[in-house]
């Protein structure tokens, strides 16, 4: 990858302003963001904040999209949170994601970038409207202050069964009205930032929601220290970064691979997760920032599955949690008026400054508002407005869409994406059953006489609805089959017309093919006929047929 020519080719220092400005907002959305993505993956905070730099610098410096920032994202949580409890070790994780990173170069190399073309869009959107659900249920107990083990270890079912009940009940008898003032404040604050009037104002457009969420979230615990101490939120109830003392206690942060778990077939199991949902995100992502995009640039998307992969074993090597491309960052960037990847640069160089200079600082949020974060991220993926619209859309779309949800909140997120996958399949072929022919039937001076129009694509699918047809032709009847309008038929549906046709003979049943330029006597063509008709009419079509039997 020649990522010298293409940085230097991607900067244009004209719009230098513009991404400082997108680089320095989508930094104060990402801190908060990396270290409550980080705690509902059940990762250590530190490998949030990691992840978030090596997402800005190593991915930043090597992607050739222009526009999008990588990082931690919030539909990674649930795989990560359930490789870890399956390996039950984070440095065996990291080796996991390390694995995940040489899979998606391979991907690269392979040219599967053009696979996210074939995921149902309902899939997709269902596969993200299961992690807002999850998302939500998760912050439940930390918006009351029970900040214990809520999200560590949380599971919509658990081996002892459905525990979200017992934890919001622990929640309920242990909770902080400190918690939920500040809760309520930081969703008071969404709220207001949502309202049209004051999204206009300059303030609003400059300063990310998630920013004065923290801030205020701080200040109000402060306050509460000072005037009523007892009260005040301390302890697991506040971020708990470590504190280096210097720039070798710094290095000290870092955790390793454990490489000894190479062995481990759960550790290969948890790196194809990763992999695939780590790159279908990233594509996804990358689309969707294109689109966003006002020069309209358009990212390879196999290169960007190498830049990834490249970005996660760097991750895992020094301690991270699994990355990809963040839309919610690259908007935030893009809207700011970046224009170019020094913004992605920027962000996880102030990444870096803010994790080695203002810890102390840090360690002063409250995880209520970081839940209260996570809780809005939550609703956007699974609003109303998404059910609603896949509704409107018919059965075909809406059910898929609902059984990848419930799918992942039953069982895990890459089983749900394949149950999901398999049911959209299947109303696909349902759909392409329905539409391999038109029938229309008449009478010709008393005959019955049968117009069959075949569909653009006749696979071999068409087969069993077609012999359910032809076996319906009456005797004496006309059949009148028109292939048109197709670019291909499959020969097992020529095979199939072929020996009706031979049948039909003595049925006294006519059988003609069109477009028919044959001239010939007798009404009955043979599909090779049909296939010479075409040949002579010079029509494209990809018929391969045997000589008619009999």
């Amino acid at each position: 990858m020649n990522t010298k020519s293409t940085f230097f080719q991607s900067i244009d220092l004209s719009n230098l302003q513009g991404d400082i400005r997108g680089g320095a907002i989508s930094f104060l959305v990402a801190v908060p963001l990396c270290l409550g993505i980080a705690l509902a993956s059940g990762a250590p905070l530190f490998a949030g904040i990691i992840a978030g730099i090596v997402g800005g610098l190593v991915i930043g410096l090597v992607s050739r999209s222009a526009v999008s920032i990588s990082g931690p994202e919030a539909g990674l949580i649930v795989v990560t949170l359930s490789a870890i409890q399956s390996l039950g070790s984070f440095p065996a994780f990291l080796l996991a994601t390390c694995i995940a990173g040489l899979i998606q170069i391979g991907l690269g190399y392979a040219r599967a970038g053009i696979v996210s073309n074939f995921f149902p869009s309902s899939v997709i959107k269902g596969m993200l409207a299961g992690i807002g659900i999850i998302l939500i249920i998760k912050q439940l107990p930390h918006l009351v202050g029970y900040d214990a083990d809520a999200a560590e270890g949380f599971a919509l079912f658990q081996p002892g069964g459905f525990n979200i009940i017992e934890q919001l009940q622990m929640a309920l008898g242990q909770f902080s009205g400190v918690a939920i003032m500040i809760a309520l404040t930081s969703l008071a604050v969404f709220y207001l930032w949502e309202q049209p009037s004051f999204r206009q104002k300059a303030f609003a457009r400059n300063v990310p929601a998630a920013l004065v969420v923290v801030v205020l979230g701080i200040s109000l615990n402060e306050l509460v220290r000072v005037a009523f101490p007892p009260l005040v939120l301390r302890g697991n109830h506040l971020v708990q970064l470590p504190v280096p003392e210097g720039v070798q206690a710094f290095f000290q942060l870092f955790t390793f691979p454990d490489f000894s778990q190479w062995t481990n077939p759960l550790v290969y199991t948890s790196a194809v997760s990763i992999a695939l949902v780590a790159s279908l995100e990233a594509l996804l992502a990358i689309e969707a920032s294109d689109e966003l995009d006002p020069i309209k640039r358009k990212t390879p998307a196999n290169h960007e599955l190498k830049a990834q992969g490249v970005g996660n074993i760097i991750s895992g090597l020094i301690g991270g949690i699994p990355v990809t491309s963040v839309i919610v960052r690259s908007s935030v960037s893009i809207n700011a008026g970046a224009r170019t990847k020094l913004a992605a640069l920027l962000h996880g160089t102030l990444l870096l400054v803010c994790v080695v200079t203002l810890p102390t600082l840090l360690n002063k949020i409250p995880w209520a508002s970081l839940a209260a974060i996570l809780l809005v991220t939550g609703y956007k993926l699974a609003r109303i407005e998404v059910f609603k619209a896949i509704f409107a859309e018919g059965p075909s779309k809406f059910i898929p869409f609902v059984v990848t949800i419930l799918a992942i909140l039953l069982t895990d997120l890459l089983t749900g994406i394949g149950i999901g996958m398999a049911t959209g399949i299947f109303f696909i072929l349902h759909e392409h059953y329905q539409n391999t022919h038109r029938v229309k039937m008449d009478l010709d001076h008393g005959v019955k006489r049968i117009q069959v129009s075949l569909g653009e694509h006749v696979s071999f699918l068409s087969k069993a609805k077609l012999v359910k047809l032809l076996k319906s032709v009456p005797d004496n009847a006309i059949i009148e089959i028109d292939g048109s309008s197709s670019s291909y038929i499959d020969s097992d549906v020529i095979s199939t017309i072929e020996n009706f046709g031979v049948a039909a003979r003595q049925r006294n049943i006519q059988v003609i093919f069109l477009p028919s330029s044959i001239s010939d006597p007798t009404p009955v063509y043979t599909p090779k006929d049909l296939f010479n008709t075409y040949r002579r009419s010079d029509v494209k079509l990809n018929l391969h047929t045997t000589p008619v039997r009999g």
